[in-house]
């Protein structure tokens, strides 16, 4: 149920996120979802996409710093309330939220979101003791 995760150190100019998004293009890596979280000087890319290793490979060799971390995707309906709920959930479980980011599937009416969760192990048993649909990678990586 855990997602691998890309997380790719960046300088922030221009063309970088061009130069990754191309890349793994040219490598026929298809990113299924993504986050950026910037600074002045650098930022951080996280990814999820179809292959991991070509991905981590052919970023490497154009000079970025690539590392895997593990995420959790969940699906909740696509109305109001419905993180609330989630976030509540986490917090009464005494889960902390490290970052977060999401997308919405419309085929299925509901919101993605993933997770890095402070403990991520634990996060899957509370999200599926509370009902919460965790999605497995396999499903993610169709999307």
């Amino acid at each position: 149920m855990k997602i691998q995760q890309l997380s790719i150190f960046m300088e922030n100019r221009s063309g970088r996120l061009a130069k990754i998004a191309t890349t793994l293009g040219n490598a026929g890596v298809n990113i299924r979802a993504m986050s950026l979280a910037d600074t002045s000087d650098f930022g951080i890319l996280r990814l999820i996409v179809s292959d991991i290793e070509t991905a981590q490979n052919v970023l490497q060799d154009q000079g970025f710093l690539v590392r895997f971390s593990e995420v959790l995707a969940v699906a909740v309906p696509d109305m109001p309330g419905a993180l609330g709920n989630l976030l509540s959930i986490a917090e009464h479980a005494g889960l902390n939220v490290e970052y977060m980011y999401a997308f919405v599937e419309k085929q299925a009416n509901e919101a993605v979101l993933i997770f890095s969760f402070d403990d991520i192990d634990r996060a899957i048993d509370i999200m599926l003791e509370n009902d919460i649909k965790v999605l497995k990678a396999e499903r993610v990586l169709k999307m």
